[in-house]
């Protein structure tokens, strides 16, 4: 789901101010709105002079765009409700996370006071969305928001990291788990979330730092693992790069991003993860990460090395263990087979950094938002170069 973590092991406090520096600036006062709009726009991709035209093959229909503020995560629910996040990094979003309504328009989600985030509200860091960064609907229908609680990702607000379950038939928040200071540190960003229905836990990448994070859903008990494994960390030697170009920030520093994408198999027993900048894929068995007698270096003994693929942010897999990717160096949609074979399914210009996906209820159709982390100011030498709509596509699936 991002991208968002720029530290280096080596220098712990150089990577912090390097993650805090992803999206120029970080987020307006919290009082302050920015940029915000609070519906789709009805114009299409060529309202903006220089955006992207969608290929006349192009599999990918328009769901819905936004001009501002940037959304990053997207979930969508058995009986087709959309959801989406808009996390607090540039913009100070009205509606940090939303239902996205067949007309284009957005509600506040799952009421306007958990969206509410200024000073006033400054001693109820649980209560309120801070800077959600994920939203996920499990296989029973219910919708998880992960909320990382580091606006501008400039480091965490204290006691606001957590995990919330909201009942769509109620709209209501039904479980909120607080993730402790010990798993999620001020230096964390909790990036993406999937739910494991079967054992009642939920796997979380967390991209700071570079670690997995595994929550009991029972008991609400939150523990870290793998913390700077290698396979959690970013490959310092690559220059992944977006639309032809080296993600560099304005102090000169290369793009690292640990831990990021997250996809849970169908029958719940493997979880896959990848660093974004790399090209490495790993995976291992779920029953070992909720074995809690077991030590890091047992755990890293039983990850299994998957070889390469390309540099992508979001992933999901199928009910054929066939792994999708959003591949943004060049703007495209893939998959890997079991056997490990890369297919291309989608190559579109609009994709402009895909970042998320979700499944539709009978996973016949895939969801995917595109948030062109790459034109943002902070990779373009303070100088914001969106060119289009950010978006939510969607696109039938051929088996």
């Amino acid at each position: 789901m991002l991208h968002r973590s720029l530290r280096n092991p080596a220098t712990p406090a150089l990577g912090l101010s390097l993650l805090a520096g992803l999206l120029l600036s970080a987020c307006s006062s919290p009082e302050k709105p920015a940029g915000e709009t609070t519906a789709a726009t009805g114009s299409p991709d060529s309202a903006a002079s220089a955006a992207p035209a969608a290929p006349a093959n192009s599999p990918l229909q328009v769901v819905a765009q936004f001009r501002e503020p940037q959304i990053v995560g997207v979930a969508v629910l058995p009986d087709g409700r959309v959801f989406g996040d808009f996390p607090r990094w540039d913009n100070n979003p009205v509606n940090a996370v939303a239902e996205i309504k067949p007309d284009g328009s957005v509600k506040g989600y799952p009421d306007a006071n958990w969206n509410l985030w200024n000073e006033t509200v400054r001693n109820e860091p649980q209560k309120h969305w801070i800077c959600p960064q994920s939203v996920h609907a499990d296989k029973t229908g219910m919708l998880w928001v992960l909320d990382p609680a580091s606006p501008g990702i400039k480091g965490t607000v204290p006691g606001g990291p957590k995990l919330v379950k909201i009942d769509p038939k109620t709209d209501k928040v039904v479980q909120n788990i607080s993730i402790p200071e010990s798993v999620a540190s001020r230096k964390s960003y909790l990036n993406d979330v999937r739910i494991d229905t079967q054992n009642q836990y939920a796997y979380i990448t967390e991209s700071g730092v570079g670690s997995l994070v595994v929550v009991d859903l029972k008991s609400g008990k939150a523990r870290k693992l793998l913390a700077q494994h290698p396979s959690m960390m970013a490959d310092t030697t690559l220059n992944i790069k977006a639309d032809g170009h080296e993600l560099i920030d304005p102090s000169g520093n290369k793009a690292r991003f640990n831990a990021d994408g997250i996809a849970l198999s169908q029958d719940m027993q493997y979880l896959y993860w990848k660093p974004l900048t790399s090209y490495k894929l790993y995976r291992i068995k779920t029953d070992a990460l909720r074995n809690p007698a077991l030590s890091d270096a047992q755990l890293a003994q039983q990850i299994e090395d998957l070889g390469n693929v390309p540099a992508c942010d979001g992933m999901e897999i199928d009910a054929q263990n066939n792994l999708y990717m959003t591949t943004f160096e060049d703007h495209s949609i893939k998959r890997r087979t079991p056997d490990g074979k890369i297919e291309t399914l989608v190559q579109d210009p609009r994709l402009e950094w895909p970042d998320t996906f979700a499944f539709s209820g009978d996973g016949k159709t895939l969801y995917v938002t595109n948030s062109a982390i790459h034109k943002t100011p902070t990779w373009n030498k303070g100088i914001g170069k969106q060119d289009q709509p950010y978006h939510i596509f969607k696109m039938a699936l051929s088996k």
